[in-house]
């Protein structure tokens, strides 16, 4: 059924430059539906982004992608704004990729955590976020999680809020993700280099 959910969502998505046109849109009665596509279209690149840092893989991804359009619209309800669309977002799309991939790594218990970046290690590459991106790749779900949300500039006490622990570990595990990606990055520059 969820499947089936994203599905309609996701044609809708791609249809939705034709209900703009459609006289219900411009006289302003906006349903539940469109205010839920609508605000998917703005943030697309939120879930895109995100989908991309915990899968390389393009079936992987776009499996991923769908997972969380359908959590957002599970969600989307309760959603009350008392934080920014954003927040909420990135709050919903990360609980559910940390789900997903806990669930997967308890299902393969043999696949490495860093599988499909190493392949990425191998490549030089002078821009920086593409080696930002292999870098991160290297880190558990958990640290991911805390770095996307630090990079994307929410404060330790939102990102403690999000994820659901206190904004004193955030700025512990923030230090040690620090270290953590320092030798990674060596590890990279000298591997490549």
């Amino acid at each position: 059924m969820g499947r089936a959910l994203y599905r309609e969502v996701y044609l809708d998505l791609e249809n939705l430059p034709a209900l703009r046109e459609t006289s219900h849109y411009k006289n302003k009665r906006v349903n539940k539906k469109t205010a839920f596509l609508k605000v998917i279209e703005a943030h697309q690149g939120i879930v895109n982004s995100l989908c991309g840092l915990y899968y390389a893989q393009v079936e992987d991804k776009k499996d991923a992608q769908q997972d969380v359009i359908v959590q957002l619209w599970k969600a989307w309800a309760s959603f009350r704004g008392e934080s920014k669309v954003s927040t909420w977002i990135y709050k919903v799309s990360l609980n559910t990729l940390l789900a997903k991939r806990r669930n997967e790594q308890r299902k393969i218990k043999a696949e490495s955590l860093d599988s499909g970046w190493s392949a990425l290690a191998n490549t030089a590459s002078d821009d920086d976020v593409l080696l930002l991106q292999q870098v991160i790749g290297l880190l558990n779900d958990d640290d991911k999680a805390l770095v996307i949300l630090y990079l994307e500039g929410y404060k330790n006490i939102e990102i403690a809020e999000m994820l659901e622990i206190s904004s004193t570990n955030v700025g512990s595990r923030l230090n040690r993700i620090k270290t953590k990606l320092k030798e990674h990055y060596k590890t990279l520059t000298n591997y490549a280099g």
